[in-house]
């Protein structure tokens, strides 16, 4: 196998991106837009330090967890420093929320240098930090990165409540065909089992991601799974059956 196959088979990221503020905070339903004479249109980019202080804690908290499983741990805080102030405050605080982590490490990286190392060495990358316009760009590059959408499985995780879905959203083109992909909202599960594992402080969930987790790395390197998006033969009901059949250990 060449070296850049090898190094590809080992990309496993995180996008850890905040919702509510960035440049989202003057989404059109907010009706926080600023429009003058039909001749200037301004938009507000918002960083609070409250939300950010969660977002970055989040973000080293999952990459401890990472670590424990045998990943980098490490944080890398995805901005525009150089240009924006909301930035460089955004990086000022996770600096200071870093300092509360020593064994996690560290980086920082520009979003335009940040996308151009997701397609120059994206396994180099563990988990990234950004504000929300930053990561709704970079996700969907991260998504190609490993065939498509339909691997880009999402966690929606507000303070008291975690919502677990697809990154892709729907598909009506081809809805009633079988052709969809259904790891995206299989690892989606996966995550959630993640969750509820901390969340309701039983270890048994977080056993049962790593076996679905499992199941589908020990798929494609076996090629039992082999996606319609990814030029394969299976639709969603095959795909679906053959990692039932890896969970339930019968892979050959």
């Amino acid at each position: 196998m060449p070296l850049a196959d090898k190094r590809a088979s080992k990309i496993d990221l995180v996008i850890i991106r905040e919702s509510t503020e960035g440049l989202f905070y003057s989404a059109a339903v907010h009706g926080r837009s600023k429009v003058i004479d039909n001749a200037v249109c301004d938009e507000t980019l918002r960083i609070t330090r409250a939300t950010t202080e969660k977002l970055h804690d989040f973000a080293f908290r999952f990459a401890s967890k990472r670590k424990e499983k045998g990943h980098k741990g490490q944080v890398t805080c995805v901005d525009k420093a150089n240009v924006f102030t909301s930035m460089a405050f955004f990086r000022q605080i996770f600096d200071e929320v870093s300092a509360q982590y020593p064994d996690i490490s560290k980086g920082y990286n520009y979003v335009d240098a940040a996308a151009l190392d997701l397609i120059r060495q994206p396994w180099a990358a563990d988990v990234l930090v950004m504000e929300n316009m930053f990561g709704d760009i970079l996700s969907d590059l991260a998504g190609g990165l490993v065939g498509g959408m339909g691997m880009a499985a999402c966690g929606e995780i507000g303070d008291e409540i975690g919502l677990f879905q697809p990154a892709h959203g729907s598909a009506p083109d081809i809805m009633g065909m079988d052709k969809a992909n259904p790891l995206a909202a299989i690892l989606s599960a996966g995550l959630m089992l993640d969750y509820l594992a901390e969340k309701l402080d039983q270890p048994a969930y977080d056993d049962a991601a790593m076996i679905l987790d499992a199941a589908i790395e020990t798929g494609f390197s076996l090629n039992r799974l082999r996606p319609m998006e990814f030029g394969g033969d299976m639709g969603t009901k095959a795909v679906t059956s053959a990692i039932s059949s890896l969970m339930d250990g019968k892979a050959k």
